[in-house]
């Protein structure tokens, strides 16, 4: 039986799952980025024990073929962000079709539908994301970063952290704000 989970994006996130599920008694064949695979089928009893273990950790079973799609989605998305520089250049349209056999509208409106944002702006807010990382690590300046993640330039990328963030990224660079997060290793 297959089992989709929400949110279920870093290792972190898998162990967390695994140890809940040993708890619980059911036994895992695999786990990959948004399911696992367990042997044999599982009692709703117990899928129910597992959605209230695992809730607190910001995971959740999915039930439905839109959310596992959407989920397919973000996870493609998280990917090709945190993919090689030369895997960013692709366009996104393209890239998610080639990855989820879909055509791109089908999955925007599904996503939109599920989710209130686009595919684009969901990708414009993980390309972000990645950059906070990179300015926090004071490895790269800006305009190495900018190409890095494929901005056509540095003012490019400049509005568009402002916009998603309202601050420029030198002077989030400055005073190195770090977003608090949800550690389900905690």
């Amino acid at each position: 039986m297959k089992i989709s989970i929400k949110n279920m994006v870093c290792p972190c996130c898998k162990i967390v799952v695994k140890k809940e599920m040993d708890k619980i008694g059911i036994p895992i064949k695999e786990i990959n980025s948004n399911e696992v695979e367990t042997e044999g089928i599982v009692p709703e009893e117990k899928l129910i024990l597992l959605q209230e273990a695992i809730l607190p950790f910001g995971l959740e079973l999915i039930y439905d073929k839109r959310s596992k799609l959407v989920e397919r989605i973000k996870i493609a998305i998280t990917t090709l962000v945190n993919s090689s520089d030369e895997e960013l250049k692709t366009n996104l349209s393209a890239y998610l079709k080639a990855h989820i056999h879909h055509n791109y509208n089908y999955l925007n409106n599904i996503f939109k539908e599920e989710t209130g944002t686009t595919i684009e702006k969901f990708f414009i807010s993980n390309k972000i994301e990645k950059v906070k990382e990179l300015l926090n690590t004071d490895e790269m300046n800006l305009s190495e970063i900018a190409y890095k993640m494929q901005y056509s330039s540095l003012a490019h990328l400049s509005n568009q952290f402002k916009k998603v963030t309202g601050i420029q990224p030198s002077y989030f660079r400055q005073f190195k704000y770090k977003r608090p997060e949800i550690n389900a290793c905690a």
